[in-house]
């Protein structure tokens, strides 16, 4: 808009200009040819030449003026004495003006500052008569600057105005351009155009990414820098038409060509892998070219190649360190190693440990003898040593290098005469196999060489590197750990396993009460505290046990062998069951505050334990159990019912302060007795009911004997890989036949003691035990006489003819006798001393109603009836 004003006032300038100056040449020729006209005019040298040329030439010079439209018309003689003026008063005064020129016989044109005012005015030479070289006057013509300036003024108006609809056209048609020009650019004005381009150009040739624009007929209208690069392209393609343009590749040249949408292909360019990204151009709604873009991921393939291989290598350490060390098992330990290698890392691995880590010791520092332990490979019929095989490196190979300097190497098979060395055989046929190159990495923790790893190579031609063999170390390094760890638990284990082996009862005791069958089965992570027991009691009884003792470990089983022996003294006193647990807790709390007050942090406490412990009696049937916290017995009837009986549950053991209850059952001959400890019905997988469930399933067969029994629980309850200890004790019931019993009442007097005697000696007879019959009568007498003299009626005695010869004196007293030496003043006391040395044990123990003394005698050797 600037413009077009400066150059509407220009213009406008310009015409003024121009309109002045053809005004002022206008007025000096319009005074020029009137001045010549009435200078050559007839008649006028004549009236120059009257007396009074005024009077005559006044009136003709004013008609004259007023005709031609100029201001004056003055006649003058050669001095410049006006004759004529509009001004009458100013005739007769000499001229206004320049006439020398005129008098000189030349017309002469000047503006001068006349009596009318500023005036343009022209002179002209009157030349006389008959002689045209002589002026005789002179005639002067002309207009005044206001008139001239007038006309200009008249014409200004149609100059402005002129003007000024030139400014409208123009205004107008900058605002219609200005208007096409903002919508062709997107409201964008010459500065931000002129930024954009000028940010287009700077990324479009700075930008790492190659970009043509191809015109429908296959011009190249526009590449980049970048573009130029990848492509080769000269410096001149721009306008030139792709198939002309030399060194492009003919396959990229047809897909530039073609038009179609291409996204993301890879493409080769010379020795160049190009991403390339199409699209075709539609600015007017058709297909008019074609927009590309070109990537150069030479660079980016092996960048990510590597990155590939480094996550390869991370996944497989993390796999490593995820999948080795599962179990506390050092061959698995090591086949897991072997397994998580091949194939990502090796076509086959082979472990060789040395046989001191396989039993859980270190090996000591001369050179092992190595014994393979895993293998793993692609193939199943590789020529490499057997899992198992004994190997005696020798010390030119590079497993005894390994072994001694702890640093891994890699070797090139073909060219290892000292690998080759130690079996040329089976080396050649590893090499003819295709196995070419191997990794040796010593298998080390704590600085001890456990064993070495092979890595071999046979199906990648190159060898292993540097980078594999770093791999190698840092695999078998987290290796090592683990299988150091596994040969460490060996050992625990293994002298866990002995010391609980030799807690356990190894042959149960000969009784006839009932006919057992035992399983026993430490914890997949180590043993634990269970423990069974069967204890032959005097009377035709015997004592079932299971406890568990909370906790896997060697503590555990030492507290399981001091809790079993426990039970075994607490059992020789012939306790009830209750009072049995209640002394057994007592030992606990006991233990636990031994432990609490050591005060070295060993913790050597009970951490718990329970315990069920039963008392069957083959003479009457009856079973009498407790239980400290321990899951309930099962009871097979012999019709194959299963009952799981509702036996008071009790506090385990030391905790103190709560007593114990007792459950009596009545178990007719041939029925099942079965304990257990919680390892049996709890699983990951099942509570404890769901497990009591399937041990009623289990049991709900009445014709099999103990052992079947205990085979068919364990087939179908036994877990895979038990978390805790199974114990499970299998106890069919018997009965002592009727006429193997013999019992009597006995008078309340001394005097009865002779009658029970020959009444116990015929009943021997009866059972043909006559050799007994001395014996038997010197430990009645003494018995039934205590009992009559230091018990309380009712006195009853009791033969029982098993295993052993048992003698029982019944009485209602709950006074105990006691065995000691007597002197020689002493008139008795040596009753039971006789009874000590007659039979085989004695003892007393306490009943409901008062107490039973009783004796046991072997029973002689077939000769000796």
């Amino acid at each position: 808009m600037a413009v077009v004003v400066l150059l509407a006032a220009g213009a406008v300038l310009a015409l003024v200009l121009q309109s002045r100056h053809d005004v002022d040449r206008e007025a000096r020729n319009r005074s020029v040819a009137v001045a010549e006209t009435f200078a050559h005019s007839p008649g006028l040298n004549a009236a120059l030449r009257s007396p009074d040329p005024s009077k005559i030439l006044q009136p003709l010079t004013e008609a004259t003026r007023k005709v031609s439209g100029v201001d004056f018309i003055v006649v003058m003689d050669t001095r410049g004495i006006r004759y004529t003026h509009p001004l009458p008063d100013r005739i007769g005064k000499r001229f206004v003006g320049t006439i020398e020129p005129s008098l000189a016989g030349r017309v002469h044109t000047e503006s001068v500052q006349g009596p009318l005012g500023k005036e343009i005015q022209a002179i002209v030479p009157v030349f006389s008569e008959g002689d045209h070289g002589k002026v005789e006057a002179l005639v002067s013509a002309g207009l005044t600057v206001k008139n001239v300036t007038g006309v200009v003024d008249r014409q200004l108006p149609v100059l402005l105005g002129a003007s000024a609809a030139g400014l409208a056209l123009a205004t107008a048609g900058a605002a219609l351009i200005s208007r096409r020009l903002r919508r062709q650019t997107h409201g964008l004005g010459p500065l931000e155009m002129t930024r954009m381009y000028e940010h287009h150009d700077a990324v479009l040739h700075n930008v790492r990414e190659g970009v043509l624009i191809i015109d429908g007929e296959g011009r190249l209208l526009l590449a980049n820098d970048e573009a130029k690069r990848l492509l080769a392209l000269p410096s001149d393609a721009e306008g030139q038409l792709l198939r002309e343009l030399p060194g492009l590749d003919r396959h990229l040249t047809d897909l530039l060509l073609s038009g179609r949408v291409a996204t993301d292909e890879v493409h080769e360019a010379g020795d160049r892998l190009l991403v390339i990204n199409q699209r075709p151009t539609r600015p007017r709604g058709s297909p008019e070219g074609t927009a590309v873009t070109i990537r150069d991921s030479t660079e980016m393939r092996v960048l990510s190649t590597r990155a590939e291989a480094a996550r390869r290598r991370l996944r497989l350490l993390y796999d490593a360190g995820v999948g080795v060390g599962t179990t506390l098992d050092v061959e698995q330990t090591a086949q897991e190693l072997a397994d998580v290698a091949v194939p990502r890392f090796a076509d086959f691995v082979t472990i060789d440990l040395a046989e001191a880590v396989l039993r859980g010791d270190e090996p000591t520092g001369a050179a092992p003898d190595l014994r393979r332990t895993a293998v793993s490979g692609i193939r199943d019929d590789s020529p490499l040593y057997p899992r198992g095989r004994l190997i005696d490196f020798l010390p030119s190979t590079p497993q005894a290098r390994g072994l001694s300097s702890g640093r891994a190497e890699v070797i090139a098979l073909a060219d290892a005469p000292g690998w080759h060395a130690q079996d040329p055989p089976r080396a050649q046929a590893i090499l003819d196999f295709g196995i070419h190159s191997l990794i040796i990495a010593p298998l080390k923790a704590r600085g001890v060489v456990l064993g070495v790893v092979n890595f071999w190579r046979s199906q990648k031609p190159e060898p292993f590197d540097e980078e594999d063999l770093s791999l190698a170390e840092e695999l078998v390094a987290r290796a090592g750990v683990s299988i150091d760890n596994a040969r460490r638990y060996t050992r625990e284990h293994t002298l866990a396993v002995a010391l609980q082996r030799s807690l356990l009862p190894r042959d149960l005791p000969e009784q006839s009460a009932v006919e057992v069958a035992h399983y026993y089965l430490p914890a997949q992570s180590g043993v634990g505290g269970d423990w069974f027991d069967v204890i032959p009691l005097p009377g035709g009884r015997v004592a079932l046990v299971v406890g568990d003792v909370v906790g896997h470990g060697l503590h555990a089983a030492a507290t399981m062998g001091r809790l079993r022996t426990a039970v075994l003294n607490f059992s020789s006193l012939d306790l009830p069951p209750d009072e049995l647990l209640g002394r057994l807790d007592g030992l606990v709390q006991y233990i636990d505050q031994s432990g609490a007050d050591a005060g070295d942090g060993s913790g050597l406490g009970v951490l718990g334990a329970t315990c069920l412990y039963a008392v069957y009696d083959a003479v009457t049937q009856r079973c009498t159990m407790a239980r400290a916290g321990h899951v309930p017995p099962a009871v097979v009837r012999p019709d194959g019912t299963v009952e799981i009986p509702d036996l008071p549950a009790g506090a385990p053991l030391g905790l103190g302060g709560f007593p114990f209850e007792v459950a009596e059952l009545q178990l007719s001959e041939g029925t099942q007795l079965v304990l257990y400890t919680d390892g049996l019905i709890e699983s990951r997988g099942r509570d404890i009911d769901e497990g009591l469930d399937l041990l009623r399933a289990a049991l709900a067969h009445a014709d099999r004997d103990p052992q079947e029994v205990c085979r068919a629980v364990l087939k179908e309850m036994l877990p895979v890989r038990p978390r805790d200890d199974v114990a499970l004790l299998v106890a069919r019931t018997s009965a002592l036949p009727a006429d193997r019993i013999a019992e009597w009442d006995v008078t309340f007097e001394p005097s009865a003691v002779a009658s029970m005697r020959a009444a116990a000696v015929e009943r021997l007879e009866e059972w043909g035990l006559s050799a007994l019959a001395f014996g038997t009568e010197l430990v009645l007498s003494e018995l039934i006489t205590n009992a009559i003299r230091h018990g309380a009626a009712p006195v009853r005695v009791r033969l029982l003819y098993d295993r052993v010869l048992t003698c029982e004196v019944f009485d209602a007293s709950s006074s105990s006798p006691r065995l000691h030496y007597a002197t020689t003043t002493d008139e008795g006391g040596r009753g039971l001393f006789l009874v000590a040395q007659l039979s085989r044990r004695w003892g007393a123990r306490y009943t409901p109603d008062g107490k039973v003394i009783w004796s046991e005698q072997a029973l002689p050797d077939a000769e000796e009836l």
